[in-house]
């Protein structure tokens, strides 16, 4: 089950501040202006070994004091039903204001963990000006500044206490999802697979909301078939669907082993996509993009090599990754897609013999080994598969901080070249011998 944090309250509190800190990145916009936040932002994150999803629900269409107040209840209301934890994130210079006590009564009635943050306390002197927080009645209230960090540590050891402990099960089928902005065609790629009309398809996007599962046992392949409402970079009218499917679509692509990334071949790898394929990325799971719509497209001999480099420019560095040119409605490269998505799950899933992969990779590195470093020379004895959900490798040397990541790289791309892990990010790592 995918953990996923939301972030919620009124406009000009630090919900994105706080946001960037957990994901360690910079993708919120931060401004003393409120309603600045107007994508949905969501994150990978990770806490004492516990990774989670970080979803910053701020970004309303800037109005009136009524649209503002319908939109943040609408939010909280999606906050409640599709997020694991609540953090409700309030400004300690400003106190309690009528929005906040809407948004409390919200929280109050779910049965979901709710956090209070009293932001902005960035001196020992407002410590006492939170105490007013404890009117919610919504249990203890934690004192931080998202701009400096402080308090932060304490509010993630008590959040991170409510995950679920993800159990490997080797019997489950495989599970590959398909995801995309809306309108590429994911749905219409479930109903030709399936050969029948499991999915409503309409020109009109967003018509998938939720996230549909589908046993497909045809042509002898067996897996779990996932259709997932589509992730759009802007929200207007509907921004609240929207963020209810993208909540949606993060819950399913974490509990993929194989993400379908559709995207549309008239307008090319867009920003959203790329945030989606980075995201499946960063949470391991196994990628095959789909270029849709492709007969749609004027071609000549050198097409499909152009629009490869174009993608492959913009994914970078993680570029061995399946690229299929299809076309739903004309039935093109259709069962194709099933079978390069069977073939990097098994790549995903593969286990190396350590000895054949001490025989290819030591020799290897013999020939290449890794460049000294302030006059000492790194020697690479063994190297092993690690046990886990996805390629991961330990090479035991003498010096293991001094290996440069150009070297990890050159180790990770020989992997590739011998072993064939087309689709799957690899983990490498360098432990004391």
């Amino acid at each position: 089950m995918a953990n996923i944090v939301a972030i919620v309250g009124r406009p000009n509190v630090g919900k994105s501040t706080l946001y960037n800190r957990l994901t360690e990145s910079r993708k919120a916009i931060v401004d003393d202006f409120s309603g600045v936040t107007r994508d949905r932002h969501y994150g990978e994150a990770e806490w004492i070994g516990k990774r989670f999803t970080v979803i910053d629900t701020g970004g309303f269409v800037h109005g009136s004091d009524d649209v503002f107040e319908a939109a943040i209840r609408e939010q909280v209301h999606i906050a409640i039903d599709e997020a694991s934890v609540i953090i409700f994130m309030v400004d300690v210079t400003t106190g309690i204001t009528d929005l906040d006590d809407e948004i409390a009564n919200l929280l109050r009635r779910s049965k979901k963990p709710v956090y209070v943050v009293a932001n902005k306390v960035d001196h020992a002197k407002l410590h006492n000006d939170s105490a007013e927080f404890y009117g919610f009645g919504l249990g203890e209230i934690y004192n931080i500044s998202s701009a400096t960090g402080s308090g932060t540590g304490e509010l993630l050891d008590d959040v991170v206490s409510h995950f679920e402990v993800e159990e490997e099960d080797e019997t489950e089928l495989p599970k590959f999802t398909i995801v995309g902005r809306p309108n590429v065609g994911k749905s219409s790629l479930t109903n030709a697979l399936l050969g029948h009309e499991r999915n409503i398809v309409t020109d009109i996007a967003g018509t998938t909301r939720d996230s549909i599962r589908i046993h497909y046992n045809q042509f002898g392949h067996e897996f779990l078939l996932i259709d997932t409402a589509g992730m759009r970079k802007k929200a207007k009218v509907s921004e609240n669907i929207e963020f209810y499917s993208v909540m949606r679509t993060i819950k399913a692509l974490e509990d993929s082993d194989v993400v379908l990334l559709m995207i549309d071949a008239n307008d090319g790898i867009e920003s959203q996509d790329i945030n989606i394929f980075h995201l499946a990325e960063k949470n391991k799971k196994g990628i095959v993009i789909l270029v849709n719509k492709w007969d749609m497209i004027e071609k000549d001999h050198k097409t499909i090599k152009e629009f490869e480099a174009k993608i492959k420019e913009k994914i970078a560095p993680f570029v061995d990754v399946p690229i299929l040119f299809t076309s739903v409605t004309e039935k093109q490269r259709i069962f194709k897609t099933v079978e390069v998505a069977m073939e990097v799950f098994q790549n995903k899933t593969k286990k190396i013999p350590t000895s054949k992969l001490n025989d290819v990779m030591l020799a290897i590195i013999e020939n290449n080994p890794p460049p000294a470093t302030k006059g000492k020379y790194i020697k690479i004895k063994y190297v092993t598969q690690i046990p886990g959900r996805s390629p991961m490798f330990a090479f035991f040397c003498n010096l293991p901080q001094y290996v440069k990541d150009s070297y990890k790289r050159f180790i990770e791309n020989k992997l590739r070249e011998n072993f064939d892990f087309k689709g799957v990010p690899i983990q490498i790592y360098f432990r004391q011998k």
